[in-house]
């Protein structure tokens, strides 16, 4: 039952974390056309946002694990993946564990990349274009 009541929870959450991407992303959409501009002020406050939530976990007890939930893996994890990537890859960093850190970003990005492209060119190939 808890692994369902924390689904409702995420999955509320990640909805205002979509909702809030798609229109902050539309009000950046005109101010360039050739550069992501909303995406990367998406990745930046999510960031900004789920580093506020580390430290308040870190220092105060009275964040709920539902609230930390929501907020974190919910909302961020709809506004933006970045955030939960670069807490993780941050967690890596505090724990001293450089090389696990270094390992993570290089594979993330290369990977991400990576698969972009093999999924682009298998397609390309399959509908011949």
């Amino acid at each position: 039952m808890k692994v369902f009541t924390d689904c409702l929870i995420v999955g509320s959450a990640g909805f205002f974390g979509c909702v809030a991407r798609y229109l902050l992303t539309l009000g950046f959409r005109n101010l360039s056309l050739t550069f992501p501009l909303g995406t990367v002020a998406v990745n930046i406050l999510g960031c900004f946002v789920i580093g506020l939530l580390s430290q308040l976990v870190s220092t105060e007890h009275n964040i709920s694990p539902q609230m930390r939930l929501a907020i974190a893996v919910g909302f961020c994890g709809g506004f933006t993946t970045m955030s939960s990537f670069v807490y993780e890859m941050a967690e890596f960093m505090r724990l001293g564990e450089h090389f696990y850190a270094f390992l993570y970003f290089a594979g993330t990005l290369t990977g991400s990349f990576l698969a972009f492209y093999l999924g682009y060119f298998i397609l390309k190939a399959k509908i011949g274009g």
